[in-house]
């Protein structure tokens, strides 16, 4: 960020993509950025140039785009200049960065010479129609601080020889991670001291546990112990000024399919410059004369070049394409090219992120119609988005958030929903703050409104002509009456703009179910990610899922921490074991008569647990007064920071060896040390602080932010005297918690229920749980959490975390920029343009996957649904038996007439039936059960037991069915959708 704010960016063009640019830039925030353009708005800047209005039309563009980009970031001033000087060499010496859009090939060149011999970082981007064309050049001794972005790896050393070169082995519980030619750097070794805190070394990588590092032969004996950690180096990469990079290109592929297109589109570019040049305008959409034209130039750019760039053969037919739609200019490839020239500018500006080197073409022909014979002729060549004016297209955006604000602009750039049709919008959410920096429809006079609204809106404005509607609901199934059979058929598709992967999977059950397209994307950081579902086509989003997370081991947690990641999850539980669980615990045993029965029939020694807290709550713990929780939060420091380590030293003392003769405190377990309080170090007091105020809330008392008062009162709590006991079980692993888990004390259980207050003592008692909300910096949630996790660091030796950090762990922050967002986005319009034009192809489609920080891209044709079998019958995921539950007698099926007809019509016997959860029949049903229900009615049978009303907006039920086949094989066959009204 340092960096950026020391940077001056000049933006010039500012038709679609050129605001894209300056859009994601001024979020992203440098020092300044400068609008340069020199043309006035056209009708046809209408499509994707969202911040010009139709009053706009014959104002300079830049200047009236000027007001609607500064308003995105107050802290970046935005400047327009509209003359033909800016240009010109003494003028751009005040800029870091440039940026060129929609510039002639002269321009191109006279600037990047310019640019190239005075160390001005260089972007070159143009859109024309389906196709793209990025160019960077900064400079040739540009320095990368951080090629990848990712957090640096460490690792826990078991072994160090003493050779030439040395080998380092690490700890097995994980692979290292490293990569020959990595620098690391080594702390907490003992014996091989000397190479601890040494100059990074490179290593080169020997196993997925070992690597080489220097000479160690002179080194004293490695002992134990040790972390190795990596460091980044910085890395200096030359750039060729544009004219030889013209002459021998780099490209950077972004689609493996497509290998051999770079080439043919770099000279294509070419060719169409010198269309433009010889005719002051761009090919007609869809003239053939043209097109030939543009081919034959392109032959004598190709027959001029002397370097690598010369292509063997040109692809005609694909220059002949380029010239046809060239006119073009489409919304979602300017997001695409936007998001990713953005993320370059930010790169020149900071060193962050490895550059595009130094060419990337990228082309989205699978949006034109399927078959040839339905291309477009000259006469009816209005560009793609006004195909779209012409159909009815509903569609339902979940989410209004980042991915959600991208979606609506580009939709009403599209010109979606703008004749027949409607967009509606859904997301419960209210703005925030920090959601300005990427949610780019917000401005901060939008703080607390309704993101839905206020998107809507928004885009209005961009269109007035796009019919959208906000609505405020969560999607799940207590909104089904909302969204229901109705609403559903009434769709064209379902766009996903969501932030949890339940809700995903909800919605993707949902579009299955009634068979609409599903598009999905996400991002995370500088990565994203786009999966588009097709109805009879592809699979669906649920049918892969990414590996589990890797969650910390309980026994790590509890006695052996190595990492601050560890103390933190440890604060977390802390917090909700403390002031979250207790008081919930504690209303509902005063207020729900079923929950002593519910919690004594809990496995292992669950019951004893909770109800020992309970007792705490309501007896032990049960505070009067401010002193009170001042007292508790004192005498809790006590026992976590002090007491609990003793006792762990005097079960496990520092030099205690295991039954192989191992030191027992080496490799991931950290020897700890107990810590001894004192009101003078700030970090005991905010502990304190943060733990009495919650404390005191948690019960209905009020605090105090006075720290001299806490720090007094602090120091004349009477803390009990410790000592450790001998007997205490310290479970070491994870397996050994488990099996102790299972005997419980039935005496001190029966005294508990005596202890307890009645429940008719309920009124005496004000708990309220609180729930950890880590964005309000008032509320002592953070402050614990931080004090709490760098104590128990303290205790362990581990190097602490600043609230910054412990805020991004702990909050599971993932971070998001406005450059991948519009980057995925634009693809995932694409993808949408394909489904409005009812495309049918598999390899049609593209799924795609980004990361701009290496940069590194990769699309594939989407996963065709797998088929399955019974008998000869193929079925797919979006296949199933349709059932009609009332019969011509007006009668509804009952279950023996449900069985009966699965056996006649499809020769299968069902042997389990199930509704959601419930369970309506199966084969070892007892009998008199079966008896009962053979003669009911399904739905009847289904209310009794989900104890369940049906809803009047549900026409259908979804069963699930185990069948067997003639031969008494069991066979998998789709569900049933059951229609009852």
């Amino acid at each position: 960020m340092k960096r950026m704010q020391s940077s001056n960016v000049l933006i010039s063009g500012l038709r679609g993509l050129g605001v894209e640019i300056a859009k994601n830039v001024i979020l992203g925030g440098v020092k300044s950025v400068t609008l340069h353009d020199q043309g006035v708005a056209e009708w046809r800047d209408l499509s994707s140039q969202f911040y010009l209005r139709e009053e706009d039309l014959g104002k300079n563009r830049a200047e009236v785009s000027q007001s609607r980009l500064a308003e995105l970031n107050s802290y970046v001033p935005v400047a327009s200049y509209n003359g033909f000087f800016l240009l010109f060499s003494d003028h751009l010496c005040g800029f870091q960065v440039i940026v060129l859009t929609n510039s002639s090939l002269e321009e191109q060149l006279r600037v990047g010479e310019f640019c190239h011999s005075n160390s001005i970082k260089l972007i070159i981007a143009d859109t024309r129609g389906l196709f793209g064309q990025l160019f960077c050049d900064f400079g040739e001794d540009m320095m990368v601080f951080d090629t990848n972005g990712e957090q640096p790896l460490s690792a826990m050393v078991s072994m160090v020889t003493k050779d030439s070169p040395g080998v380092v082995t690490c700890l097995d519980e994980a692979r290292h991670g490293f990569e020959s030619g990595d620098y690391v750097t080594f702390t907490e070794v003992q014996g091989m001291t000397e190479i601890n805190g040494c100059q990074p070394v490179e290593i080169k990588v020997l196993g997925p546990y070992t690597f080489s590092i220097c000479d160690t032969t002179s080194f004293t004996d490695y002992v134990r112990g040790g972390i190795v950690s990596q460091v980044k180096m910085p890395k200096k990469i030359a750039f060729k000024s544009l004219p030889s990079s013209m002459l021998e290109p780099d490209f950077q592929l972004t689609d493996f399919a497509k290998f051999e297109r770079p080439g043919q589109l770099h000279v294509g570019f070419q060719a169409l410059h010198s269309f433009e040049k010889k005719h002051s305008r761009l090919p007609k959409p869809w003239n053939q004369a043209d097109a030939d034209e543009l081919v034959a130039l392109a032959g004598e750019v190709n027959s001029a070049q002397t370097g690598s760039a010369k292509q063997d053969q040109l692809d005609q037919a694909l220059l002949k394409k380029f010239a046809f739609v060239a006119a073009g200019d489409l919304a979602p490839i300017n997001a695409f090219f936007g998001g990713l020239a953005a993320q370059e500018v930010m790169k020149a500006c900071t060193g962050k992120f490895m550059p595009i080197n130094q060419w990337l073409y990228f082309d989205a022909l699978e949006c034109l119609p399927e078959t040839e014979e339905v291309m477009p002729t000259e006469e009816e060549s209005a560009p793609v988005s006004t195909n779209l004016h012409k159909k009815k297209d509903n569609q339902l955006e979940v989410g209004a958030g980042a991915i959600g604000c991208e979606l609506l602009k580009n939709f009403a750039m599209m010109g979606l929903a703008t004749g027949d049709g409607e967009v509606i919008v859904t997301d419960m959410d209210t703005i925030e703050k920090s959601n300005l920096n990427r949610q780019f429809l917000f401005r901060p006079w939008d703080v607390t409104k309704m993101k839905s609204e206020t998107a809507a809106a928004a885009v209005k404005q961009m269109n007035p002509a796009i019919r959208i509607t906000g609505h405020q609901n969560r999607v799940g199934p207590d909104t089904e009456k909302v969204y229901d059979d109705d609403f559903f058929e009434n769709l064209d598709g379902v766009a996903n703009a969501l932030d949890n992967v339940d809700a995903r999977m909800y919605m993707d059950r949902r579009c299955v179910y009634y068979r609409k397209p599903l598009l999905e994307s996400g991002t995370l950081g500088t990565k994203g990610n786009v999966q588009v579902v097709i109805p009879f086509i592809t699979e669906s989003y649920s049918s892969s899922q990414d590996p589990p997370e890797k969650s910390i081991p309980i026994c790590t947690l509890k006695n052996f921490p190595n990492a601050i990641e560890h103390t933190l999850q440890w604060a977390r539980d802390e917090f909700e074991g403390l002031f979250k669980q207790p008081a919930e615990n504690a209303m509902q045993y005063l207020t729900d008569p079923k929950f002593m029965e519910r919690t004594l029939k809990l496995p292992g020694a669950q019951p004893l647990e909770v109800l020992e807290a309970v007792y705490k709550s309501l007896a032990t713990d049960y505070p009067r007064s401010w002193e009170d929780c001042v007292a508790w939060a004192r005498n809790h420091w006590q026992w976590q920071y002090n007491n609990n380590i003793r006792q762990l030293l005097h079960n496990f003392p520092p030099d205690q060896l295991t039954s192989s003769g191992a030191p027992f405190w080496s490799g991931p377990k950290r020897c700890p040390h107990p810590l001894e309080f004192s009101t003078s170090n700030d970090l005991h007091l905010d502990y304190v602080m943060a733990a009495a105020n919650l404390f005191a809330l948690s019960y209905g008392l009020e605090g105090s932010r006075d720290r001299a008062v806490v720090a007094k009162l602090a120091q004349e709590v009477k803390v009990p005297v410790f000592t450790p006991k001998s007997g205490v079980k310290i479970h070491v692993s994870d397996q050994e918690l488990q099996s102790a888990n299972s005997s419980v004390d039935d005496s001190r259980l029966e005294e508990l229920k005596t202890l307890l207050p009645g429940a008719d003592t309920s009124s005496q008692y004000k708990m309220c749980p609180i729930d950890f909300e880590k964005d309000d910096d008032t509320n002592f949630h953070m402050d614990f959490i931080v004090a709490a996790s760098n104590l128990r660091a303290e205790n362990y030796d581990i190097p602490p975390a600043d609230r910054h950090k412990s805020k991004l762990i702990a909050g599971k922050i993932i971070p998001a920029i406005a450059t991948t967002t519009a980057a995925v986005v634009g693809l995932v319009c694409l993808e949408m343009l394909k489904i409005v034009q009812g495309h049918k192809k598999l390899e049609s489609f593209k799924n795609g996957f980004m990361n701009l920080a290496l940069p590194f891209f990769a699309f594939s044709e989407p996963i065709a649904a797998p088929i399955h079998k019974y008998y000869e019958i193929n079925w797919t995921l979006w296949d199933r038996f349709e059932v009609k539950g009332i019969q011509t007698s007006g009668e509804e099926m009952t279950l023996r007439q449900f069985l009966d007809y699965f056996q006649n019509e499809h020769k299968l016997e069902i042997t389990m039936l199930s509704q959601g959860v419930s369970m309506l029949y199966s084969f070892f049903m007892p009998a008199a059960k079966l008896k009962e229900r053979l003669d009911l009615p399904m739905t009847e049978i289904v209310t009794k037991v989900s104890k369940k009303k049906l809803g009047k907006h549900v026409r259908a039920l979804v069963f699930e069915l185990c069948c067997n086949d003639q031969s008494d094989e069991d066979v998998e066959v789709p569900y049933v959708r059951y229609t009852i009204r």
